[in-house]
């Protein structure tokens, strides 16, 4: 049987493999095997990152809004904010709340006392 050689095909692989690991240090990026090992290991943690980095930021903007609101003026909680925005079918979210909140306080501020006004109102217009 004839001898077969994969030269071309295989060290395409492996090039293709070193370019992903090229800023890895010591045997991992010299070695194909750990090279492999580690591109693996590198994917994962990225795809994990990703999930972890949106609930960083959704806590970052959550502790923002609530750090003004008890800071400034307005006289309830977080959740109550929250609450209060999802009973008036008002389409802001957390991102644009923390925004608003760390660049202009006095706009967040008159915000979250008119949504409270008008829910106060509501309310005592129902039980009368």
């Amino acid at each position: 049987m004839t001898r077969v050689k994969r030269g071309y095909i295989a060290r395409k692989r492996r090039t293709r493999i070193r370019l992903f690991a090229s800023s890895f240090r010591g045997s991992h990026s010299r070695l194909t095997r750990t090279i492999t090992q580690q591109k693996i290991r590198a994917l994962v943690s990225a795809h994990r990152d990703r999930d972890k980095q949106k609930i960083n930021f959704r806590r970052l903007w959550i502790t923002r809004i609530n750090a003004v609101i008890r800071e400034k003026g307005v006289f309830y909680s977080y959740s109550k904010l929250i609450h209060d925005l999802y009973k008036r079918q008002l389409l802001l979210n957390r991102k644009i709340l923390a925004q608003i909140a760390i660049s202009n306080r006095n706009c967040f501020c008159m915000i979250s006392n008119e949504i409270r006004e008008k829910m106060d109102w509501k309310e005592y217009t129902e039980i009368n």
